[in-house]
């Protein structure tokens, strides 16, 4: 009579994530990206950081002329729901914006 054989519980493995790793990257804020184009203008682009997001007139500029110059900058960071909802209205402002974690 033939016995069924099974692996003894010392070599049975489990995958386990280390504790924390899934909480860190959800830890992470979003950021809201705002890209150069050839469209809108510079104080265009000053006034709707201003209006979206209560900036200063020189925090705007600032914020524009990296835009300007280095073809992006970082406008907002928060919740996803919150990024995703200044992605948008930047959207409907004319402007390119995308969303990204921060790395």
């Amino acid at each position: 009579m033939a016995v069924g054989m099974s692996l003894p519980v010392e070599q049975e493995q489990t995958q386990v994530e280390p504790v924390g790793t899934d909480l860190a990257a959800e830890d992470k804020p979003w950021q809201t990206i705002v890209w150069n184009d050839p469209v809108n203008l510079m104080s265009y682009v000053t006034y709707v950081f201003q209006k979206l997001f209560g900036y200063s007139r020189e925090h705007a500029t600032k914020l524009m002329l990296d835009v300007h110059h280095k073809g992006r900058a970082i406008v907002s960071s928060g919740s996803k729901d919150k990024v995703e909802g200044d992605v948008a209205k930047l959207h409907a402002a004319g402007l390119w914006a995308t969303m990204q974690h921060e790395s």
